[in-house]
Parts: C-alpha cells; sequence; structure tokens
C-alpha cells in the first residue's frame, strides 16, 4: 500500500523503497489480537445502539432444535439407530403433534358411540328436513299418521328418520288420529251434510283406525242425523218441483242415500219433504 508523497523527505533505506513513497506501518500480531477483541466490543457497542455498521456484521447461523431432539431422553441416550445428520438435513420434521394426529385410531376419531361426525351430520340434516316438511305439511290440514307417513316416503326421508319424527309428532300432540276423525265427524256433518255412512268411509279412506273411528261417529246423535237429513231433503224437494211424485221420490232417495244416511233416516226425512211440497201431478217439459 502506498500514500500520496508528503512535505517531509524520506531517504531510501535498506529496502530499495523510493525517497517519494511512503510505507503503512506495519502492526505486530500480538498487539493486533488485543485490538480484534477491543474492536469486537465496539461492534457489539455499535450494535446495541442501532448504529449502521451493525448491519453489516455478519451472524453465524442458528441451529434450530429438531422434533427427536425436543422428545425427551430418546434423543440423549445416543441410539444408534437415529439417522446421520447429512440424511436429516433439508428434511422438514413434522412435529410430535402432527406424528400423533396422523396415528390416530378411526375408533378414537368416531365418537364414544361409534358413529362417524359425518353419520352425525348427516342424521341431523335429514332430522331437520322432516321435521320442516311435516310442520308444513301440517300448517296446511290436518292428516293422519298414515297420511303424513307417505309424504315423508314421497320426499325419500329414510325410513327410521320418518318414524321417529311420526313418534315425536305424537307426542307433542300435533299428530292425533283420535282429534282429527272428531273434527273431520264435525265438519262432515254439520258443513257437507254427510251421514254416519259416509263419514265412516272418509275415516277409512284416511287410514284411521276402526276403534278411532267407532268412538267419533258416536258424536252424533240420532235425532241430530235425522234432523240434518231432512233440512236437506226440504231443499231438494224444491229444485224437484217439475217433476211428479214418483220421479221426485225417486232421485230425493238416490241423493239421500249418497249423503250416507241409512234407509230408516231416509224414509223418515222425505216423509217431511213431500208433506210440504204440493203435488201436480206429472209435468212435461
Amino acid at each position: 500500500m502506498s500514500f500520496p508523497p508528503s512535505d517531509d523527505k524520506h531517504e531510501g533505506g535498506a529496502d530499495g523503497t523510493a525517497s517519494g513513497e511512503r510505507l503503512a506501518p506495519v502492526t505486530n500480531l500480538r498487539d493486533a489480537r488485543r485490538s480484534g477483541a477491543s474492536h469486537g466490543g465496539a461492534e457489539a457497542a455499535a450494535s446495541a445502539s442501532g448504529h449502521p455498521s451493525a448491519r453489516r456484521t455478519s451472524r453465524p447461523p442458528v441451529a434450530f432444535p429438531r422434533a427427536d431432539e425436543e422428545s425427551g431422553p430418546s434423543a440423549e441416550s445416543g441410539d444408534s439407530e437415529a439417522p446421520a445428520a447429512g440424511e436429516r438435513s433439508g428434511k422438514r420434521t413434522s412435529g410430535v403433534w402432527s406424528r400423533s394426529f396422523l396415528d390416530e385410531s378411526p375408533d378414537e376419531a368416531a365418537g364414544d358411540d361409534g358413529v362417524q361426525p359425518g353419520a352425525r351430520a348427516g342424521d341431523s340434516r335429514s332430522g331437520s328436513r322432516a321435521s320442516n316438511v311435516s310442520m308444513h305439511q301440517l300448517a296446511r290440514r290436518g292428516m293422519s299418521r298414515w297420511e303424513l307417513s307417505q309424504v315423508l316416503a314421497k320426499r325419500e326421508i329414510e325410513p327410521e328418520i320418518a318414524e321417529a319424527e311420526l313418534n315425536r309428532l305424537e307426542s307433542v300432540g300435533l299428530l292425533d288420529d283420535a282429534a282429527l276423525a272428531v273434527t273431520l265427524v264435525y265438519t262432515q256433518h254439520n258443513r257437507k251434510g254427510l251421514g254416519r255412512t259416509a263419514i265412516a268411509q272418509e275415516l277409512k279412506r284416511r287410514h284411521i283406525a276402526p276403534d278411532i273411528i267407532d268412538d267419533a261417529l258416536a258424536e252424533i246423535e240420532d235425532e241430530d242425523e235425522l234432523e240434518r237429513a231432512t233440512e236437506l231433503a226440504v231443499k231438494r224437494i224444491g229444485q224437484l218441483s217439475s217433476y211428479d211424485d214418483e220421479t221426485a221420490k225417486r232421485r230425493l232417495n238416490g241423493f239421500l242415500a249418497r249423503k250416507g244416511y241409512s234407509s230408516s233416516i231416509v224414509r223418515q226425512a222425505m216423509d217431511v219433504a213431500f208433506a210440504s211440497r204440493r203435488s201436480r201431478g206429472v209435468r212435461f217439459q
């Protein structure tokens, strides 16, 4: 290393250096070691103070502990079967928790009842769907157990889930064949003017049990049935005024029979109706 010439005059020495050149000072090795130690302390202080020169300081690589070293005494026992350092380099360990998760058996993954969580979730969704379908149908009109079961079957609800839903609705009183039968007897008799026979056929069509049908029909008294049949007969005879007695009688008899009244009830109702009708004989139009 050479420096620019200074004003001082130097003579050539024994090494043949020109007088116009200045040599770098030579530092003793022992002094260099001492200055290196002090320079290291200065770098540490500069790093602590955030000096820019601290960024250029090279840092040694940090070795992170491996999973087999964290596992405990097995890593310190010096097992000869452990892989070499060269074989472990460049491979990423999965960790203790991931190995335990992967080693989990199917029985442990399932619940206490041995049912997979996915199966339980599917059953829950099917049960919720069955409940929604049932409540929607019952909100529209009264249904018997058999009718609602047919609706659930058409919606492709599993038989076990449908049966459980029907039992649940019966337990809370939302599905009651006996109450439905009584309601149908009232509406069919008072509003539509049907007799016992026609009402019984309607209840059988809806697959209500025979004993429930008998109990519901017992709500209709004989006097009430006769009174309702007579009202229908008197109203109908007014519409048959253009026919003679025989024709009107035949038509009226068929009308009351189709309404589900017994022969005795029909006969009594027709007598009252013809008594109020003035016969004009046969009329041709």
